[in-house]
C-alpha cells in the first residue's frame, strides 16, 4: 500500500512543475511534465485539470491577424487541410462564444485554509513571529496546532493520525489503486502555486528546506484529512476527459498558423542574409575587440548596436559561461545557484581580497557591516509592536524627504545609487573551488578542469582567433519595486546576475598554465597580447560595465577607446528600444529607479525563435529581440559535439523559457502573476493575489501585455533554426530521445540550415523525416467541411 501511495504521488508530481522562488525566478515549462505527450494533448489535459484556457484568447487571434502577425493564406491553407471551409472571421465569431473551461475546483474554503497554514509554515524570514515546531517537518507541526484552528470544528477533531502516510492509507482506503492517482493529482493541482513549490522546495535541497522539511505526502496528508473534516467529497467525480474538442482543434490550427506565419518571415530574413555555405575560410582582419552575451534575446539589440561602432566582434553563449557554479556573496554570506537548474553545481565562486589592499578591505567590511546593521535595525523599530509608532513619529519627516527624492528624481537616485555601489571589484576577485571544499584557493580545481571549461566555450562558438580584448559579458536588470525582479536576471545562472561567471571565466582564461595546456594539448594558441575581462550588461539601462581594474598598461588606450564605443551603443540601443530620440539613457535610468512603473522592461517578452549559427547568419538584420541567438561554426565542429551540447541544454531550456512565457499569456490568472498592482508578497519567496490564495507560478500581467487586452508578447511554441549538416542533427536526434520527443510532440519546431545543400531549409518532421519548405507549404484541399 505505501510503495503505491508514493508511485501516485510521484506520478500526479507531474501536472503541477516547479513554482520558483522570487528572488531565484527561473522560468521553466509549466507542463513540463508532460512533455512525453503531445501538445495538443497535454494541453487539453491541463485545461480540465487546472481549469485553464490553454491558447491564446480570441482578442489576441483577432489581433495578430489585424497586425499582419498571421498569414491569411497559410491560415486558409491550414483550415481547408483540416476541413474547416469557413472564412477565418466566421470561425472567430464561434471561438468567441466558446466557454474554454469549466469549473472543476470548487472547494474554495479547503484551499483557503490550505494557503493559510502553508505560508504560515513555509515562511522564510518574513514574519516576525514564527510557527512553532517547524523543525518537525510540516505534518507534524500541524497536528500539533490545528486543535487551535477556528476553521475545522471542533466537534471534527478527534484522534489525529501520527503519521501522513498514515492518514493516505486510512482516506484511500476505500478506493481502488486506479483512483489514487487520479485523487492525488486533483488536490495537487488546486493549488498549483503552492504545491509547485512544496516540489521545487523538496528537490532543491535548500537551507530551509533542511531546516524546515515539506513534502508533497504531508501536504496531501493535511489536505486529505481537513477535506474529510469538512465533508468535502474527496473523489473528482467530474474529471472526464474528454477527446479534443472541434473548437480546441480549431484553436491549435489558428496557434500553428500565427506559429508558420512566423517561421516563414523568420527564414526570409536569415536567406537574404550573404551566409557562407563552402568550406574555404576567408581571412579577415583581426578584431579590435571581441565580446561574448548571453543567448538572451535582450543581448540581440546591444550585439547589433556593438558591431556598427567599430571593429568588433560579438559571440552568444549561455550566460553561466560553462561554470557549474554556486556564488557565495561577499555581503550578506548567502550562497545561490548560477548555472543552468538542470544542471547540478560542481564549483563554489567566492570572492577573496587582493593583494594589497588591507586598508581598503577593512574600509569596505566596515562600510558594509553598517549598512547591514542599519537595515536590521530599520526593520526591527518598524515591525516590532512595540517600537513602530515611535518609529514614525520620530523618522517620518526624514523618511518623507527620501521618499520624496525617490518619487520625483529616480533617475538622479538610480545614477548616486549606482556610484556608491562600484568599486567592490578592484579590492576583491573570484576564487573557485569544489563546491564541497571550502579551502581558501582556487588549488582545489585540477588544472584540466580549468581548461575544459575555457575549451568548451571555444569548441561550442567555433571560435578561431583571438583580438587583443576579449569580454565576457554577464547580464542582470535593475528595477524598484519589482517582486519579480530576479526573473529579469540571467537565466542561464538560475536567475541571478551573470557578473559572476564572467569575471570568473575571464580570470581563468588569463592563467598562464591554462593557455599553456591549451596549445600543448589541443593545439589552440591565445596570443600573449589577448587579455580576457569579465563586464556586466545591464538590460534595463543597456549600460555595459567592466571589471578592468587589472588591465595592462598596454591595453589601455584601447580600452578608453572601447569605453566611448559601449557608451555611444548604450545611447542607440536605448534610443532603438525606448523609442526618445533624445536623452534615451535618461529615460532607461528613469524607468530602472521608478517604482511605480510596472515595466521597467521587458525581459524576455516576444521570444519565439532560438538560432543556432555563425554570426553573419543574423549580422546586421534587426530581429526584434525575438531570438536567442548561440554562436556555432559548422565547419569546426567536425565530431558534431558541440552541437550536441547545445540541443541537449540550451536548446531545452529555451524552451523551458519559452512556454513560461506562453502560458503566462494564454492564462495569466492561472499559470501567470496576475496584476502586479494587487500583489502581496509572502514568505519572501512568492506573491498572492489581494489578500491570500494560491501563490502566482508565473509571469505578471504587465511583462507580457501592453494593457489588460493590447498584447506584447506572441503566445508561440519555439521555432530553432540551426546551420548544420541535417546529416549531422539527424545522428543527434537519434540519440537523444528527450529531444525527439520535444520535436515529435510539437513543443518546439526545428528547421535546419544545409550547408552541404547550398543552405537549402529542411523543416523536422515527426519521426526523424523531413520536407523541404517548397513542399511543406503544398495543401490538399479536396476534403470535406468541419464546422463547430
Amino acid at each position: 500500500m505505501n510503495s503505491i501511495i508514493q508511485k501516485s504521488i510521484a506520478e500526479s508530481a507531474k501536472v503541477i512543475g516547479k513554482t520558483w522562488p522570487l528572488y531565484s525566478f527561473v522560468t521553466s515549462n509549466p507542463l513540463a511534465g508532460y512533455e512525453q505527450m503531445p501538445f495538443e494533448e497535454a494541453v487539453k489535459y491541463a485545461s480540465q485539470l487546472l481549469n485553464a484556457n490553454v491558447y491564446p484568447n480570441v482578442s489576441l487571434f483577432r489581433q495578430a491577424l489585424r497586425r499582419g502577425e498571421i498569414n491569411k493564406k497559410i491560415l486558409c491553407d491550414l483550415l481547408v487541410e483540416s476541413q474547416f471551409l469557413a472564412s477565418p472571421e466566421d470561425y472567430l465569431k464561434q471561438m468567441e462564444f466558446h466557454k474554454a473551461t469549466s469549473e472543476l475546483n470548487d472547494h474554495h474554503d479547503l484551499d483557503r485554509i490550505m494557503a493559510k497554514w502553508l505560508a504560515a509554515f513555509m515562511d522564510e524570514g518574513l514574519a516576525e513571529w514564527e510557527m512553532p515546531n517547524k523543525s518537525e517537518g510540516f505534518y507534524s507541526a500541524w497536528r500539533k496546532l490545528v486543535i487551535y484552528d477556528s476553521d475545522i470544528p471542533k466537534t471534527a477533531i478527534t484522534e489525529i493520525p501520527k503519521t501522513s502516510l498514515e492518514v493516505l492509507t486510512n482516506v484511500l482506503d476505500d478506493y481502488t489503486e486506479e483512483d489514487f492517482t487520479t485523487i492525488c493529482t486533483y488536490h495537487l493541482a488546486a493549488l498549483p502555486g503552492w504545491t509547485g513549490y512544496i516540489n521545487h522546495r523538496s528537490t532543491s535541497k535548500s537551507l530551509w528546506q533542511e531546516a524546515y522539511p515539506i513534502n508533497l505526502q504531508d501536504y496531501l496528508g493535511v489536505r486529505l484529512w481537513v477535506s474529510e473534516k469538512l465533508k468535502v467529497t474527496i473523489d473528482p467525480e467530474k474529471m472526464m476527459f474528454l477527446s479534443i474538442s472541434p473548437v480546441q482543434k480549431l484553436q491549435h490550427i489558428w496557434l500553428k498558423a500565427w506559429e508558420k506565419s512566423w517561421q516563414t518571415e523568420l527564414v526570409k530574413r536569415v536567406e537574404n542574409q550573404n551566409v557562407r555555405i563552402s568550406k574555404v575560410r576567408v581571412k579577415k582582419e583581426i578584431s579590435d575587440a571581441q565580446m561574448v552575451f548571453c543567448i538572451d534575446t535582450r543581448s540581440e539589440l546591444i550585439r547589433r548596436n556593438i558591431e556598427n561602432k567599430g571593429n568588433y566582434e560579438t559571440f552568444g553563449y549561455a550566460g553561466f559561461f560553462g561554470i557549474a557554479m554556486d556564488y557565495e556573496n561577499l555581503n550578506d554570506g548567502i550562497t545561490r545557484k548560477s548555472c543552468p537548474p538542470i544542471l547540478n553545481s560542481a564549483y563554489l565562486v567566492s570572492e577573496v581580497a587582493k593583494p594589497d589592499t588591507t586598508l581598503q578591505v577593512k574600509a569596505y567590511q566596515q562600510k558594509n557591516d553598517t549598512l547591514n546593521f542599519i537595515e536590521y535595525f530599520l526593520k526591527r523599530m518598524k515591525n516590532m509592536l512595540p517600537s513602530a509608532f515611535g518609529y514614525v513619529e520620530g523618522s517620518g519627516f526624514f523618511y518623507g524627504i527620501f521618499l520624496g527624492i525617490r518619487t520625483l528624481l529616480p533617475g538622479s537616485f538610480y545614477r548616486l545609487k549606482k556610484k556608491k555601489a562600484r568599486g567592490h571589484e578592484a579590492i576583491y576577485e573570484p576564487q573557485i573551488t569544489k563546491s564541497c571544499s571550502h579551502e581558501n584557493s582556487d588549488s582545489g580545481i585540477p588544472l584540466q578542469e580549468k581548461v575544459a571549461i575555457v575549451k568548451s566555450a571555444f569548441d561550442l562558438m567555433g571560435w578561431q582567433e583571438f583580438a587583443p580584448i576579449i569580454i565576457f559579458f554577464g547580464h542582470g536588470s535593475h528595477s524598484a519595486n519589482n517582486a519579480f525582479g530576479s526573473s529579469l536576471d540571467c537565466g542561464a545562472c538560475a536567475a541571478s546576475p551573470g557578473r559572476h561567471n564572467a569575471r570568473m571565466f575571464a580570470k581563468i582564461a588569463n592563467l598562464p598554465e591554462v593557455r599553456q595546456s591549451l596549445e600543448e594539448n589541443y593545439n589552440i594558441v591565445i596570443p600573449s597580447t589577448t587579455i580576457f575581462i569579465g563586464g556586466e550588461h545591464n538590460t534595463t539601462t543597456d549600460e555595459m560595465v567592466l571589471f578592468d581594474a587589472e588591465v595592462p598598461l598596454s591595453h589601455k588606450k584601447r580600452m578608453e577607446e572601447l569605453k566611448l564605443d559601449l557608451i555611444k551603443a548604450q545611447r542607440t540601443a536605448t534610443q532603438e528600444r525606448l523609442g526618445f530620440a533624445t536623452h534615451s539613457v535618461a529615460h532607461a535610468q528613469k524607468r530602472a529607479s521608478d517604482w511605480a512603473e510596472t515595466r521597467p522592461e521587458w525581459g524576455l517578452a516576444k521570444n519565439a525563435g532560438f538560432i543556432v549559427g555563425p554570426r553573419d547568419l543574423t549580422q546586421n538584420n534587426n530581429l526584434d529581440g525575438r531570438c536567442f541567438l548561440h554562436s556555432y561554426n559548422w565547419e569546426t565542429d567536425t565530431g558534431g559535439k558541440a552541437l550536441e551540447a547545445i540541443m541537449q541544454g540550451p536548446m531545452v531550456v529555451t524552451q523551458w523559457i519559452n512556454n513560461h512565457y506562453y502560458f503566462s499569456t494564454v492564462d495569466n490568472a492561472v499559470f501567470g502573476g496576475g496584476s502586479k498592482i494587487t500583489h502581496n508578497i509572502t514568505g519572501k519567496f512568492g506573491v498572492v493575489q489581494g489578500n491570500g490564495g494560491d501563490i502566482k507560478m508565473g509571469l505578471p500581467l504587465q511583462s507580457l501585455m501592453q494593457s489588460d487586452n493590447e498584447m506584447y508578447h506572441q503566445p508561440l511554441r519555439l521555432s530553432v533554426l540551426i546551420q548544420a549538416p541535417v546529416s549531422r542533427v539527424h545522428d543527434i536526434l537519434w540519440r537523444n530521445e528527450h529531444i525527439q520527443n520535444l520535436l515529435d510532440n510539437e513543443w518546439v519546431y526545428l528547421m535546419v540550415m544545409d550547408p552541404l545543400n547550398k543552405n537549402k531549409i529542411q523543416y523536422y518532421q515527426k519521426r526523424l523525416n523531413w520536407i523541404s519548405v517548397d513542399k511543406k507549404s503544398k495543401v490538399n484541399r479536396n476534403k470535406k467541411a468541419i464546422t463547430v
